[in-house]
């Protein structure tokens, strides 16, 4: 029997999404002299921390089969909260409380119009889509600067790794990580999450609590779509009406792209980071060639999404991908 046989069929998007992140950055590697270092790889998660904390929201929510395109306008509504809110002279922590109190409220919302009302995710998250952008502009047609210090300060702080300089950000997305991937494979909501995106009828009839735990994703999308806004403000010091427009497309990109199956039951939060360094390398290589447009990223993003669904079609044909909910809470 192969090696590749013996892997189990879950690991295997996962697995392909690493060999293609290697691949990746060893031919910038290659081709650019000091692409390959220490720092320009710190740099991919310095670059994308806010992207890696909605598409780790975004996964819990792909899991039980849903889909959540009001990301991205909540990441740009956060950043206008913050912005207005530090101009209007509150305390840091009493904007950070707020933001991520709204991103929650939304989130809330949505998954009680999805669950309560049957309303479909596509439909419900579309809707929460253009409110939440609708918000922003409400707030102010302008940019809005972050002057305030406490701020900036968190911006600006870095954290020395011996060569390596990294910020408080990408602290903050890899303590997210952590977390999602504690509660998704050691605690009876996350079995229940991949339970409910295996077969949520048959979730249902084992008792277990289908409904919270869908409305329970939503919350936790909205909240990680927040927590990203603010940490796309420590990036870019500004609230903006259309900041993070089409962000909701590159966190499901790289969630898909990471392995987890679209129809739920099947994925994991570290595939979703390996997704995200993919989409973040493939930027960084154009940023080093110089003479391509920024589109050719989304052009690459397309093949590789068309790529990996492919790849997932052909693993679920060959062998169950799917787990059981029995299996799932064993």
């Amino acid at each position: 029997m192969s090696l590749l046989a013996r892997i189990p069929s879950r690991f295997l998007p996962v697995i392909a999404t690493f060999v293609v992140f290697v691949l990746t950055f060893g031919a910038g590697s290659v081709r650019y002299e000091g692409f390959g270092t220490a720092q320009i790889f710190a740099n991919l998660f310095i670059d994308n921390s806010f992207l890696i904390v909605v598409a780790v929201g975004m996964t819990f929510v792909i899991l039980t089969g849903g889909i959540d395109l009001s990301v991205g306008s909540v990441v740009a509504l956060s950043t206008m909260i913050a912005a207005a809110t530090l101009r209007a002279g509150w305390p840091a922590w009493l904007v950070m409380i707020a933001v991520l109190g709204t991103g929650a409220l939304l989130g809330l919302g949505m998954g009680l119009m999805i669950h309560r009302f049957g309303v479909q995710p596509f439909i419900a998250t579309l809707a929460g889509m253009f409110l939440a952008r609708g918000l922003c502009f409400v707030i102010s047609v302008d940019s809005v600067s972050i002057k305030e210090h406490t701020f900036r300060d968190i911006a600006t702080a870095t954290i020395e790794l011996g060569n390596v300089t990294i910020t408080y950000s990408v602290v903050i997305a890899l303590v997210v990580v952590a977390v999602a991937a504690y509660v998704l494979h050691l605690t009876r909501f996350g079995r229940t999450v991949y339970a409910i995106g295996g077969s949520e009828s048959s979730a249902t009839l084992m008792g277990l609590r289908t409904g919270r735990v869908k409305v329970g994703v939503y919350v936790i999308s909205g909240f990680c779509s927040a927590l990203g806004g603010l940490l796309f403000g420590f990036y870019m010091l500004s609230g903006y009406s259309l900041h993070a427009v089409g962000l909701e497309l590159d966190a499901i990109a790289a969630v898909v792209v990471g392995g987890t199956l679209l129809t739920g039951g099947v994925g994991y939060v570290v595939g979703s980071v390996f997704g995200v360094l993919v989409l973040g390398t493939v930027q960084t290589l154009i940023s080093f060639q110089g003479t391509l447009s920024s589109w050719w990223t989304k052009i690459f993003i397309g093949v590789l999404l068309l790529v990996f669904i492919a790849l997932q079609r052909l693993i679920v044909r060959r062998r169950p991908l799917r787990p059981s909910p029995a299996a799932a809470l064993s």
